[in-house]
């Protein structure tokens, strides 16, 4: 099962931001045993970002984008899905993208809080809980 995971999944996990890190950080347990974990390149520069706004210094942040790294598939952005995006019926540009690479990788879900966000993906949107309660039990 391939997953694409939303930014604000991973940022739920990294700055234990409550009251979404358990489901959060229960399902990232599953990205290796159950899913591939993917994310797009363009999301770790945000993270980056998010992370240095939340008080973490420059290594601390690199740190992480290089566990996420080596534990998640990373996904290059193509002219193409920028394209795609921008034509997309979705209001905003990042969920989208994330949308449109999803579609172009095949992936089963996208894991993101904001299911409604993604109500026009050809990939469904699932959050950590539901994911969870759907296919934890294969763990």
């Amino acid at each position: 099962m391939v997953v694409l995971i939303d930014t604000n999944v991973i940022v739920d996990v990294m700055t234990k931001r409550e009251p979404h890190y358990g489901f959060s950080a229960s399902f990232m347990k599953t990205c290796g045993p159950l899913a591939t974990g993917c994310l797009l390149a363009s999301q770790t520069t945000d993270i980056f970002y998010l992370l240095r706004r939340a008080g973490r210094d420059a290594d601390s942040a690199k740190d992480i984008i290089k566990k996420l790294a080596d534990n998640l598939k990373i996904l290059d952005v193509t002219h193409t899905d920028v394209q795609n995006s921008l034509e997309a019926e979705m209001l905003d540009f990042e969920d989208a993208l994330l949308a449109c690479r999803a579609e172009r990788k095949k992936a089963d879900y996208i894991i993101t809080r904001n299911e409604k966000d993604f109500a026009l993906s050809r990939v469904p949107a699932l959050s950590p809980q539901k994911f969870l309660e759907q296919f934890g039990k294969s763990l």
